[in-house]
């Protein structure tokens, strides 16, 4: 029995020994530092969670309710009715807006949500247009947890921009607002917003591309191109950058199923900035205005117009008496710079000149007939009134009709050919427009037997119309004339 005892003892002694040296080895395990490629994710990942701390308290959860007016052909009790194929489009597209039966309307309620970010502690919020434009009711919903209802300081469908205000006690939590200039194509950028209604969602990317203009979204883009996630909800939010900035709203994506697909695009902040600074102190934006028609600059124009390579924007036509023409802007000239900076396409001369306050001077640097040439230029306030997609004012107000003209981008998305007619933007619910059958997208090439090829021949033709406008239509593929009664 002793023997056997000395052999327990003897075990025993072994075991803790071992578990000894397995205890030893597990601390010198977790005592042992990280590998470096490792412990720099790590860090990575503690600095990305860092930054969307600090940001999120700043950005805001927004519901809005609008009422809208919509057509609807129902028959007497009140359902959809199979037989009225008067208001059909295939009935209609073969045999006019003659047989167009008048649609009664309705008044919905829609209901919708988006994102927004406090940029003042007075509780100023940036967002979209197309979030709260002609909202009946905005709440605000903080990340806190409380609740505000917001009004409406100003929007500006131009640029999609619109800003709202909330009545807060304390100091609210406030998101810096960074250079948008300095941003750079492959830097990281993390999108805040409520995707879906899912609150203070966050998503990482790169920024994939600058400059984005002929998108076709907004008037004015210059859009910030990203792969980080942007889905329906995120519109207004921020797109952030690692030092905890916003330097973009988020605004839209590009799509064919109606979620992400790794392209998504955000306004510029210094473009926010700017149409927010005039909504809070005017209400409304005043653009700069230059006036002049431009054009990009392929290989076969440069070795035309004596250039080495594509660059700048050639002017096709100045405006009589506007600040062009004062300034001694003269069609054919090729505008290369635009106080010093390069001038790297339509939409950028366009975006620049519009943010400019009226009044300004700005120096143009011009190549006239070989040689280059230095003009200084007053800038204009840009006339007339416009609505989301073009000019409304006049006769055109009593049609409910709006017009632009037909740009390179607008024809190649339409389907029409340069310079082909006036492509109608809008059309007025309940207006004689609507009700003769005219839609957005058509394109007028006639006014009164006149043919029309911009804006001004339009507007020109349509001021000589008395009780009765005669305008000739093409939808792209059928051609159709259709009188107005001017009411």
């Amino acid at each position: 029995m002793k023997s056997v005892s000395c052999v327990r003892e003897a075990l025993g002694g072994v075991f803790l020994l071992v578990f000894l040296m397995l205890a030893l080895s597990a601390n010198q395990l977790e005592a042992k530092p990280l590998d470096p490629d490792i412990a720099l994710l790590d860090r990575t990942a503690k600095a990305f969670a860092k930054v969307v701390q600090k940001a999120r308290p700043a950005v805001v959860f927004i519901r809005v309710e609008k009422t809208v007016e919509k057509s609807t052909a129902q028959g007497p009790f009140n359902y959809m009715d199979p037989f009225d194929f008067f208001n059909d489009p295939f009935f209609q597209r073969f045999f006019g807006p003659r047989f167009h039966r008048p649609q009664p309307k309705r008044k919905f309620k829609e209901r919708g949500q988006g994102s927004g970010f406090i940029v003042d502690k007075k509780g100023y919020i940036l967002t979209n247009n197309h979030v709260v434009g002609g909202a009946d009711l905005i709440e605000v919903r903080l990340f806190d947890g409380r609740e505000f209802k917001a009004k409406i300081i100003g929007t500006d469908p131009q640029s999609d921009v619109a800003v709202i205000k909330i009545d807060a006690d304390d100091d609210l939590p406030v998101l810096p607002l960074g250079d948008s200039d300095k941003l750079q194509v492959g830097e990281w950028v993390i999108a805040v917003g409520n995707p879906f209604g899912l609150s203070e969602s966050v998503t990482v990317g790169v920024v994939s591309a600058k400059g984005r203009n002929r998108i076709g979204i907004n008037d004015y883009e210059d859009f910030i191109q990203t792969d980080a996630a942007i889905n329906p909800g995120n519109s207004g939010g921020p797109l952030i950058n690692i030092r905890g900035e916003a330097i973009g709203m988020n605004t839209a994506i590009f799509s064919r199923s109606g979620g992400y697909m790794g392209i998504g695009f955000a306004i510029p902040i210094n473009m926010a900035k700017a149409v927010m600074r005039q909504l809070i102190e005017k209400g409304k934006v005043v653009r700069g205005w230059l006036g002049v028609v431009i054009q990009e600059i392929d290989e076969d124009l440069a070795k035309s117009f004596g250039l080495e390579k594509p660059e700048g924007v050639l002017v096709t036509e100045v405006a009589d008496d506007s600040p062009a023409k004062r300034g001694g802007l003269k069609q054919g000239d090729i505008i290369l710079q635009l106080n010093g900076q390069k001038v790297k396409d339509v939409g950028d001369l366009r975006n620049r000149i519009a943010l400019t306050p009226p009044g300004t001077k700005v120096k143009l640097l011009v190549l006239r007939d070989g040689k280059k040439k230095l003009l200084v230029v007053k800038i204009g306030e840009k006339p007339g009134e416009t609505t989301v997609g073009g000019v409304r004012h006049g006769i055109l107000k009593k049609l409910g009709l709006s017009i632009q003209d037909l740009t390179p981008e607008l024809a190649e998305q339409f389907g029409y050919k340069e310079g082909q007619g006036v492509l109608v933007s809008e059309v007025e619910p309940g207006s004689p427009a609507e009700r003769a059958g005219i839609r957005a997208g058509f394109l007028i090439e006639e006014v009164n037997r006149v043919r029309v090829h911009n804006v001004k021949e339009c507007m020109e033709a349509l001021r000589k119309s008395k009780r009765r406008v005669l305008l000739r239509l093409t939808d792209g593929e059928f051609t159709r004339y259709v009188v107005i009664r001017i009411e």
